[in-house]
């Protein structure tokens, strides 16, 4: 990656140094080494948060954002050469390609890990979760009246939270709650409307699956609302099959289940 890409990825707001590094999956050596060059030249200044010094934050510096400036620009006149020839309905049908590609793309960037159910991001994730709910059933959604998820339930040995992530921002979670030798349940389920359509609920869904594997599940269950489509779409096409009412929600229309295949052997 060359010293053009990350002022470009640095932007006229400035960007965490740690998002950078997920951003771009790049190694923290080579990432410092690149910065510490765009300093020398007077392209970048890194500081120090004041709040919090583990927190470093790359910003453009008048020269940084006029070389930016003219990176664009050079940038513009290279898309307007190459589309120049074409026809509108060419043009229409390239970015509809491009677009695809880049969406495509994207996906194959999501990252998948285990999140503590207290950080910033597992807060973020269950606020956006709930909020969407409310929007969506017919009644709206409180989530003091549903039946628990806490922190401490979704923390081992008791549960777990996975949070996919796309360039180091947040994009979905899925928690599980474990009952030592009874089902373990799936719980907080949610794709940011931005990323769908890029498979990230049904990876969260086999995460989730293999997560409980390894902690010895043998059968998983979910309940969840009648206005979630989509979701009780996914859950059928991961082989959750539709069981008998097992729980008190008073949220829930369908309930289901799947036995887990040991993939071991």
């Amino acid at each position: 990656m060359g010293e053009s890409r990350l002022l470009w990825e640095i932007g006229v707001d400035g960007a965490d140094v740690r998002t950078l590094r997920a951003r771009l999956n790049l190694d923290s050596g080579y990432l410092s080494r690149t910065l510490a060059s765009l300093e020398r030249q007077k392209l970048v200044a890194v500081v120090t948060h004041p709040g919090d010094r583990r927190v470093r934050r790359a910003c453009l510096t008048q020269a940084g954002r006029k070389e930016r400036s003219e990176l664009e620009r050079l940038s513009d006149a290279v898309a307007a050469r190459a589309l120049e020839p074409l026809s509108d309905g060419q043009r229409r049908r390239l970015i509809a390609a491009m677009s695809e590609v880049e969406r495509l793309l994207q996906a194959s960037l999501v990252h998948f890990a285990l999140e503590d159910p207290g950080s910033d991001n597992a807060r973020w994730c269950f606020e956006q979760y709930f909020s969407e709910l409310d929007e969506r059933f017919d009644a709206g959604f409180d989530p003091s009246k549903s039946l628990s998820a806490d922190a401490h339930e979704l923390t081992a040995p008791e549960g777990a939270l996975i949070v996919a992530s796309l360039h180091g921002s947040p994009i979905g979670c899925v928690a599980l709650k474990f009952h030592k030798k009874s089902p373990a349940e799936l719980k907080r389920m949610w794709v940011s409307p931005s990323a769908r359509g890029m498979g990230v609920g049904r990876r969260l869904i086999d995460q989730a699956e293999k997560h409980a594997r390894q902690t010895g599940v043998r059968v998983i269950r979910l309940e969840t609302n009648r206005t979630l489509h989509e979701a009780i779409a996914l859950y059928r096409q991961s082989g959750y099959v539709e069981v008998d009412a097992f729980s008190a929600e008073p949220y829930a229309h369908h309930w289901f289940e799947k036995r887990l295949v040991d993939n071991r052997f």
